[in-house]
């Protein structure tokens, strides 16, 4: 019955300044989300908070954003990707605001986790410009839309510092905030709504709520478990918890008649596959994002370069470019060469990368060019990922298919931002208090021989393919 009634509903065809509009607002998003990346060294000094500590800074938005994505992903697909969005950035404001005025670290956790709903603003855009635009053309529009996400990136890695150090911390987040605001109201003018899929049935709550609090539940336990030193009894505790939250979501969808998920989707190889394969790649990511700042912001005295903000922020520029990039040739590789090939390019070049970067790091230029591998190789892969899954569904699950990607890499970056952390507290001097050389060494091997794990995953796939 939805079908028939979304075939019936004329669809509006959308021009440049509507696709203009959503690039606009999802770079401004990508400049909020990625301030604090190079601002992470001054926050911790500003606020008096550890390396483990200024991770949570970094997390907080993350774990938002893994809550609210997909739940943002079906929303759209019922009642309109556009309803939906405009929604979600006011609470992407509100937050924003809240840590422009932020007096201490709990204000700022707080703004950040508002911040997190933007997360779902991704899918919200894939269901416009699919619902919008031919097949052919709506993929074009998605790598824009990602692409000008990841641009933000590069425009928040490269405004913070000065902004910060001129101004205050506070307009690091105040800035993008007017941004989001203006780029709201333009979607709003010029995009026109999307039919929402009506349906007789009603929206499974149940499964709304059991896989929300099953990513609450793991993103808290991946966050409290790696800062926290909790006991073994305390992890396995968290472990069973997160493991009954996802069995009672599981049964759920399997009775539902309208479920949140439907599983046999998510149980198609290009789905399933494609999850396993963004949350490796993201791992490694994110210990890179962490890393990489930390080790730029330690004293030039030992082994480090003592950047100020502005500085780091101009190393990891460069990164940020080669992320942008990939993110906008993703999907054209993985049409030319299938995304299997292009992971597959992906892992060699990160883990042969950081494995060098693990004994080779006496030369800012040597980061800088780690940096941008690793960014280009990730974006690269991850965005070849969802754009082979988004081609694989149904165009009525288009929003919850590429928002539980989306989801993924929130997680895998979130896991990979605090092992970085753990890591370095747990390898600080007992004098300094300053994480040791041999931390940083450790962080980078790891996260090489995380990312070689794709292989093994891409080779075990493969053979289950054949067979």
């Amino acid at each position: 019955m939805s079908e028939a009634v979304v075939s019936a509903v004329p669809v509006v065809r959308i021009g440049r300044l509507s696709i203009g509009a959503l690039g606009v607002l999802a770079l401004a998003l990508g400049t909020l989300q990625s301030v604090v990346e190079p601002a992470l060294p001054l926050l911790q000094r500003e606020l008096g908070v550890s390396p483990a500590e200024g991770a949570l800074v970094a997390n907080a938005l993350l774990v938002t954003g893994a809550v609210v994505a997909p739940v943002a992903g079906k929303l759209g697909d019922r009642y309109g990707g556009k309803r939906v969005l405009v929604r979600l950035m006011a609470v992407v404001s509100a937050g924003g605001l809240l840590a422009s005025l932020a007096p201490n670290l709990p204000v700022l956790l707080l703004g950040q986790v508002l911040q997190g709903v933007m997360v779902g603003a991704l899918p919200l855009s894939f269901i416009l410009v699919r619902k919008h635009l031919p097949a052919g053309e709506s993929q074009v529009a998605i790598g824009v839309v990602v692409a000008l996400f990841t641009g933000g990136g590069m425009v928040g890695t490269l405004t913070a510092g000065p902004i910060a150090e001129n101004l205050s911390w506070h307009g690091m987040f105040a800035l993008p905030t007017i941004a989001i605001v203006a780029a709201t109201v333009a979607v709003t003018r010029l995009m026109p709504h999307d039919p929402p899929v009506r349906s007789d049935d009603r929206i499974d709550w149940p499964g709304v709520a059991l896989l929300s609090g099953t990513l609450l539940a793991l993103m808290l336990g991946l966050v409290t478990v790696t800062s926290a030193g909790l006991p073994p009894l305390a992890v396995g505790a968290v472990a069973v918890v997160v493991a009954a939250l996802a069995t009672g979501w599981v049964t759920v969808e399997r009775r539902a008649a309208s479920p949140m998920v439907d599983l046999h989707m998510l149980a198609r190889p290009a789905m399933w596959q494609a999850c396993v394969l963004t949350l490796v790649i993201t791992v490694s990511s994110g210990m890179v994002v962490f890393l990489l700042p930390q080790m730029f912001a330690i004293s030039a005295d030992g082994y480090g370069f003592g950047g100020s903000t502005t500085d780091i922020g101009l190393f990891l520029l460069p990164g940020a470019i080669a992320g942008a990039v990939s993110d906008s040739v993703g999907g054209v590789a993985a049409r030319r060469f299938g995304p299997r090939a292009v992971v597959v390019v992906g892992a060699v070049v990160t883990a042969a990368t950081l494995i060098a970067l693990a004994s080779l790091h006496t030369a800012a230029w040597q980061l800088v060019l780690a940096k941008v591998l690793t960014a280009f190789a990730a974006g690269v892969g991850t965005t070849a990922l969802l754009a082979g899954a988004a081609t694989a569904v149904e165009t009525k699950d288009i929003g919850i298919a590429t928002s539980l990607l989306v989801v993924t890499r929130v997680i895998g970056i979130a896991l990979g931002v605090q092992i970085g952390g753990a890591i370095l507290a747990a390898g600080s001097g007992p004098v300094t208090g300053l994480p040791t050389e041999s931390a940083f060494a450790t962080g980078f091997a790891l996260a090489g021989l995380v990312a070689a794990l794709s292989l093994l995953v891409v080779r075990i796939t493969r053979k289950e393919a054949q067979a």
